[in-house]
């Protein structure tokens, strides 16, 4: 790689041992995939936050980088931690976990990242959502996704420990979906089935990251798509196929003229592939003792459908809405954190149902319209799961059991 005079003193230590560090691990990055040199970022997005995740290993590393008085110079948030920050002692987090993972959000804090954590940075005002074009180092799957497809930002899919690098010395390498070349599309998908519901563009991303898995995908024939639905998709396709990057025609920034390559293979998507997709997501468990939703994190307004669902019934089974603190904090304004709290839900902030340890609280079934989480919890955290619409889930909640058609 050629390195600037700075970039040469950052990595021979005379910028300070932490900044030495990253700098090496960004090095290394760069010769790996052939890098010709490094840029700028606008901005950081850091996973590997939850204990469940890091484990006592990965809590040692931050703390000896904090020890060292490591400071991050770009602006940077965090992926969701393992429990709810502000109120883990009455949802039940264990003492012993909730120990180790405040541990872990003090190192970041001493390095100068905010302690907000969340995988959706880009739903805040938090100072963090990236421009058209901006060049970033974000590592969360689905929010790398979204920056890269939603929004026309630029970005690898970073580990946790690489975008903490880049927010240490405001640099990544000059590679993969930072270039014009590698963000055309390897494959059209004709959808030919309608897509109603977040569930549905969640079923449609798992079956699509099946087929082609880390390649960029250009969508036809869907006519409309809430921001809502396109974070579904981007999730599911993340997690079933490790998609960073897709376009929907008409709808996405990057649509254009030439942005699909010339021998890209075409797949057809029918009714029967979306069933296929929620069969294979699903499980055959009745009794439901969670109900998540949020994953990615909900928004405001998937915060105001499910309390308009409730309707101010009473729920049976322990009901989560996963969030980030800005959103809990806008819900509580508008009187909708009131009325999911009086149906007996709760709205849980900075961790999500697929970190937190769950499985230790005693739960063994789950509801969830999202794709994601539906793919991950079975072998994350043990819980058989249900996947459907919105609606479905919260009856699951009000009744305690999951009904099928």
């Amino acid at each position: 790689m050629h390195l600037t005079k700075e970039e040469r003193e950052m990595l021979e230590g005379r910028r300070g041992e932490g900044v030495q560090k990253a700098m090496e691990i960004l090095t290394a990055l760069g010769d790996i995939y052939n890098a010709n040199k490094f840029i700028p970022i606008k901005s950081a997005q850091v996973s590997g936050v939850s204990y469940k995740n890091l484990g006592d290993a990965g809590l040692e590393f931050l703390c000896e980088w904090a020890d060292k008085g490591i400071k991050i110079k770009t602006p940077a948030t965090l992926n969701p931690s393992g429990i709810d920050l502000s109120n883990w002692k009455d949802i039940g987090f264990p003492k012993k976990f909730v120990d180790k993972q405040l541990k872990i959000i003090d190192a970041f804090r001493r390095m100068g990242i905010r302690t907000e954590c969340t995988c959706t940075p880009y739903l805040i005002l938090m100072g963090n959502k990236p421009n058209f074009g901006d060049h970033i180092a974000w590592s969360e799957s689905s929010a790398v996704s979204y920056a890269n497809s939603i929004i026309g930002a630029r970005t690898n899919r970073e580990s946790g420990i690489s975008a903490l690098s880049s927010a240490i010395t405001g640099l990544t390498p000059e590679y993969g979906y930072h270039l014009d070349e590698n963000r055309k599309a390897d494959f059209v998908i004709n959808v030919k089935t309608r897509l109603n519901k977040i569930s549905d563009f969640g079923a449609l991303g798992y079956v699509v990251g099946k087929k082609i898995g880390n390649n960029v995908p250009f969508f036809k024939g869907i006519k409309n798509a809430s921001s809502d639905q396109l974070k579904s998709l981007c999730a599911s396709m993340a997690a079933s196929g490790a998609v960073a990057l897709y376009h929907i025609e008409d709808i996405t920034p990057e649509a254009k003229r030439g942005i699909i390559k010339r021998d890209a293979q075409e797949i057809v998507i029918e009714d029967e592939d979306i069933k296929e997709g929620y069969k294979a997501l699903n499980s055959t468990v009745k009794e439901i003792d969670l109900v998540a939703i949020g994953c990615p994190h909900a928004s405001l307004e998937e915060i105001e459908s499910i309390a308009n669902i409730l309707d101010g019934k009473k729920v049976k089974s322990a009901l989560w809405i996963t969030t980030s603190r800005g959103v809990k904090e806008m819900a509580e304004k508008t009187s909708l954190l009131k009325r999911i709290e009086e149906s007996g839900g709760v709205i849980v902030s900075d961790t999500c149902m697929v970190v937190a340890p769950i499985e230790e609280l005693g739960f063994k079934s789950m509801a969830t319209n999202s794709g994601k989480a539906a793919f991950y919890v079975p072998s994350h955290c043990g819980l058989s799961v249900r996947f459907g619409s919105l609606e479905r889930c919260i009856c699951a909640a009000v009744n305690g059991v999951w009904e099928d058609d």
